[in-house]
């Protein structure tokens, strides 16, 4: 026994050869050929940080509701000077960030003045458009309490539905990503899918009352338009067809995500593909795959998207 112990207590010191010095210069030359492969030879690699951006979220979020995502020690004559504090805070960290993705983007060194204009009325409209997010986000949440008959209270689905996470972080991506900071919105989109399961592009236009059930495995893509009051399941995806290498630069920016309209409720694992049309109250049953639009009021079950043609209804 005394043996046993004396093999686990043996600590690693400078004696050992890992062979670090190899693998750090095999390293540099792959870093080296990736610069030169993306023209970054020379410029900034600096990206913004996904741990600010993490922080900056759950800022906003406790600022938005601070009585159930803030303190619960706030005493209602100081939830104002909380959120105030939290904004500020938050705030002057995207700025931060901002700056650096426009950086990153020209390819400066360092910051120029416009820059720093700029960066400052992209933050102010965001700063405004926030009353407008937190009115979208209360009509979420009473989707989902009034859409899943196991919440107990409207209190319960902020506190613990991840599609209520994914939908905060998803608009507040949306406002920024609309406000031309796609990498910083994307990075936003991207911590939250790594959280919640639930990947929404910030692209993405959500219309108000908009609950996912349960939530893993979510995939909403950029032009996706979702109207008012949808419903979707999880293992949904709102995507779009593959298309030929040589046609990505040509693809991007141009609507290839589906459109569904008002009222429409889509049952878990269902795919949808390309620019399609929902039309409104129609009901897309589970396991569906279907790259046709349908008309509005339409029941679309796996036997019907099979045998159906749905040609003369809502255009694409």
């Amino acid at each position: 026994m005394a043996t046993v112990i004396a093999q686990h207590d043996r600590t690693f010191g400078e004696v050992e050869d890992w062979g670090i010095s190899d693998v750090v210069s095999q390293l540099r030359l792959l870093r080296n050929e990736s610069l030169v492969s993306r023209r970054r030879v020379g410029k900034p690699v600096l990206l913004p940080s996904r741990n600010a951006l993490s922080s900056i979220v759950d800022d906003l979020s406790r600022a938005l509701f601070p009585n159930r995502l803030g303190s619960h020690l706030l005493a209602s004559d100081c939830v104002d000077f909380y959120v105030g504090n939290k904004l500020d805070v938050a705030l002057r960290e995207l700025s931060n960030q901002a700056l650096v993705e426009l950086q990153f983007t020209s390819g400066n060194e360092f910051a120029t003045d416009e820059q720093r204009s700029a960066v400052i009325s992209i933050v102010q409209q965001f700063a405004r458009s926030l009353p407008k997010v937190r009115s979208l986000l209360e009509t979420d949440i009473l989707a989902a309490y009034d859409g899943d008959a196991a919440a107990r209270s409207v209190d319960e689905v902020l506190a613990c539905y991840p599609g209520i996470v994914a939908i905060i972080s998803h608009r507040l991506a949306h406002e920024l990503y609309v406000l031309r900071l796609p990498l910083v919105a994307r990075m936003i989109a991207e911590i939250s899918h790594s959280a919640t399961g639930i990947d929404i592009h910030p692209g993405a236009k959500i219309g108000d009352g908009f609950f996912i059930d349960h939530g893993t495995g979510v995939v909403i893509g950029e032009t996706a338009v979702i109207g008012r009051r949808v419903k979707i399941h999880h293992g949904v995806t709102l995507g779009a067809k593959d298309f030929q290498f040589d046609d990505r630069e040509e693809m991007r920016g141009k609507g290839r995500h589906p459109i569904v309209e008002e009222d429409v409720v889509i049952y878990a694992g269902a795919t949808i593909l390309g620019r399609v049309t929902i039309g409104r109250g129609s009901v897309i049953g589970g396991n569906v795959w279907l790259t046709k639009s349908v008309p509005p009021e339409t029941l679309v079950s796996q036997a019907h998207a099979l045998s159906e043609s749905y040609d003369e209804g809502a255009g694409i």
